[in-house]
C-alpha cells in the first residue's frame, strides 16, 4: 500500500522559501550591497589618507626636531668647520642679505606707511600719543616684522634651498656624496641654516628700523608730530622692557632658523616620485606653518 502513496510536495515547499526568501540576485539588493560597500571602501580610503598625512607631518617635525639640535651640536664642533662647509656659509649668507636687502627694506618702508604713520596718527588723535613706543614695540617689531621677514626669507631663498636640495636628493647625488664620505648634514644643511639664521636677524632689524623711520617722517611731514627724530627714538627705545631686549632679537634668529631648516630638510625628504610641482607648493606650506608656530608660540610665552 505504501508503493501507491503520493509523494510529498517538494515543489511547493521550494516556491514557498523563494516567496519567503528576497532573491539573491534581485538587482535591487545587490545594488544596495554595492552602495553600502562603495561608501565603506570611501571611508576606509579617506581615514587611510588622513593618517599617511598625519604620520607624514609627525614624521617631519620630529625630524625636523632632530636636525635641530644636530646643527647646533655640529655648529660647536670645530672639525664640522671645514673649508667647503666655510665656503657654503659665506656664500649663502652673502646671496640672502644682499638679494633680500632690498625687498626687506621697501617692505619695511611699506609698513612704515601703512601701519607706523597711522598708530602714531590715531593715538595722537585720542590724546594717547604716550603709548605710542609701547603700541609700536608691541606691534610692529614683534609681531609684525618677524613674520614678514620670514615670508620674504621663505619666498626667495627658502624655496631656492628647497629646489636645490630636492634635485639633487631625486637626481640621486646625494646618495653619491654619502657613497663617497661626504655629509650632506655637514656639508648642505648645516652652514645654510646658519646663514639663514644670521640673515634673519640681520633683515628683521632693517625691517624694523625702516619702518619706525617711515612711520616718522610720514608723520612728521603731516604734522602730527614735530618732536625730532632722536626723541622719537628715544620714546620707542624707552617703551622696551629689559625682555624685550632678548625677546625679538631672539624671534627673529628663530625665524631665519627654522625657515632655513625646514627648507633644507623638505629638500632631502623627497622621494624619487616628486617633481618641482609637488615639492614647491609643499615646502612653502611647511615653512609659512613653521614661521606662524614660532610667531604663536612667542607671543603665548611672552
Amino acid at each position: 500500500m505504501s508503493e501507491h502513496l503520493p509523494p510529498e510536495p517538494e515543489a511547493d515547499n521550494e516556491s514557498q522559501e523563494h516567496r519567503l526568501m528576497p532573491d539573491a540576485h534581485d538587482p535591487l539588493v545587490a545594488g544596495r550591497r554595492a552602495r553600502r560597500v562603495s561608501v565603506l571602501e570611501w571611508g576606509q580610503r579617506k581615514l587611510a589618507w588622513i593618517g599617511r598625512l598625519t604620520r607624514r607631518q609627525a614624521r617631519f617635525m620630529l625630524i625636523m626636531l632632530g636636525a635641530s639640535w644636530g646643527v647646533i651640536y655640529e655648529s660647536f664642533r670645530a672639525h664640522s668647520w671645514r673649508r667647503t662647509v666655510r665656503y657654503e656659509f659665506v656664500s649663502t649668507m652673502n646671496s640672502i642679505i644682499r638679494g633680500g636687502l632690498v625687498a626687506t627694506l621697501f617692505a619695511g618702508v611699506l609698513t612704515g606707511l601703512a601701519a607706523v604713520s597711522q598708530v602714531i596718527y590715531w593715538l595722537g588723535l585720542t590724546g594717547l600719543a604716550k603709548m605710542t613706543g609701547s603700541i609700536l614695540i608691541n606691534v610692529v617689531v614683534r609681531e609684525i616684522a618677524p613674520i614678514l621677514v620670514g615670508v620674504l626669507l621663505l619666498g626667495r631663498n627658502g624655496m631656492l634651498s628647497t629646489t636645490e636640495l630636492g634635485l639633487l636628493t631625486i637626481g640621486g647625488e646625494i646618495r653619491s656624496m654619502q657613497a663617497v664620505g661626504v655629509d650632506p648634514f655637514l656639508l648642505l644643511v648645516m652652514p645654510r641654516t646658519l646663514a639663514f639664521t644670521v640673515a634673519g636677524f640681520t633683515l628683521g632689524i632693517l625691517f624694523s628700523f625702516a619702518s619706525l623711520v617711515t612711520g616718522y617722517v610720514m608723520s612728521r611731514i603731516s604734522g602730527v608730530i614735530t618732536n625730532p627724530v632722536w626723541t622719537f627714538f628715544d620714546d620707542v627705545v624707552t617703551a622696551m622692557s629689559g625682555a624685550d631686549y632678548v625677546v625679538i632679537p631672539l624671534k627673529f634668529i628663530t625665524v631665519g632658523f627654522v625657515v632655513g631648516l625646514g627648507g633644507c630638510l623638505t629638500g632631502l625628504t623627497a622621494t624619487n616620485t616628486d617633481t618641482l610641482r609637488s615639492l614647491l607648493p609643499r615646502g612653502f606650506s611647511r615653512g609659512m606653518l613653521i614661521v606662524m608656530v614660532v610667531s604663536v608660540l612667542f607671543s603665548l610665552e611672552l
